[in-house]
């Protein structure tokens, strides 16, 4: 059994804090530069000039990406030969979350009450946190700041299951068609497709993080991913909302068994900072 120390785990989750509010991850780069070139409006090129300039000006200046640091959520992939010692792994997630925003300068944006008083928790905290147990004896934490932006267009549904392909596609294009230039576009489209609701929401938002550069390994899926983001760069909408040929630089589906009577679809719509990054204790 391999121990992991809690404050390796603290001190990982700050740096991965800073570190993606200053810096996207490469594949998200170089799909930006690419529709930039691909891009049909001069409006929208010039949207696009800008968004890469914002990104040179933060990862050489250290500073946020976004004015809106996110509510961080955190996916944590424990091995079932790791045994983790000296405290909660909660706490120490939110220890990190804690150090990394006061470290980095990045923006408390948490209420504690939901509802009611609404006020800020003022450390960004508490995080989300979503755990699951893998083989072998090392621990991956992803750290994924999500803006509201963005996270507030998403939605969730359950078809019919005879409105198959055609409904996930209907509803997925239509989502992003009314959410307009609200999530600060081109998007990353996460899709969640099966399971129960609560399911589906976290397979969107599991999509978010999959590398722009790689496609569904079912070839089916991935036919379906590249319709769909065919469809939604139709929709005119373009780069923040300008219009021109590029709304969305990739729709990522992700998919889990369900019951005969369902057929549940999430759409967790990230803007064009989709931040995030990863580490191997």
């Amino acid at each position: 059994m391999r121990i992991v120390k809690i404050k390796t785990i603290t001190d990982a989750v700050a740096e991965l804090c800073v570190k993606s509010n200053y810096e996207l991850p490469k594949d998200v780069t170089d799909k930006i530069k690419k529709a930039k070139i691909r891009e049909k409006s001069e409006l929208g090129k010039y949207c696009f000039l800008q968004i890469m300039r914002n990104l040179r000006i933060a990862k050489m200046k250290k500073v946020p990406i976004c004015q809106d640091t996110g509510m961080v959520v955190v996916f944590v992939e424990i091995g079932q030969d790791v045994h983790i010692t000296g405290g909660r792994l909660t706490d120490a997630i939110n220890k990190g979350v804690r150090v990394g925003y006061k470290r980095g300068y990045l923006r408390s944006s948490i209420v504690d009450d939901p509802i009611f008083v609404r006020k800020n928790t003022g450390d960004n905290t508490p995080a989300v946190i979503h755990t699951s147990i893998t083989s072998g004896s090392k621990i991956r934490i992803t750290v994924v700041p999500k803006g509201f932006g963005s996270e507030n267009m998403s939605k969730l549904t359950v078809l019919k299951p005879t409105e198959g392909a055609e409904g996930v596609k209907k509803f997925v294009v239509d989502t992003v068609k009314q959410a307009g230039a609200n999530p600060c576009p081109p998007s990353i489209v996460g899709v969640g497709i099966g399971g129960t609701i609560e399911k589906a929401a976290m397979l969107a938002k599991e999509a978010l993080i999959r590398p722009l550069n790689v496609h569904n390994p079912d070839a089916k899926i991935a036919r379906l991913e590249r319709q769909i983001l065919i469809e939604i760069n139709k929709l005119g909408i373009g780069p923040q909302g300008f219009g021109g040929s590029i709304t969305a630089l990739s729709v990522n589906i992700k998919t889990y068994p369900t019951h005969i009577a369902g057929l549940p679809v999430a759409v967790n719509i990230g803007c064009y900072v989709s931040r995030h990054a990863s580490v191997m204790l």
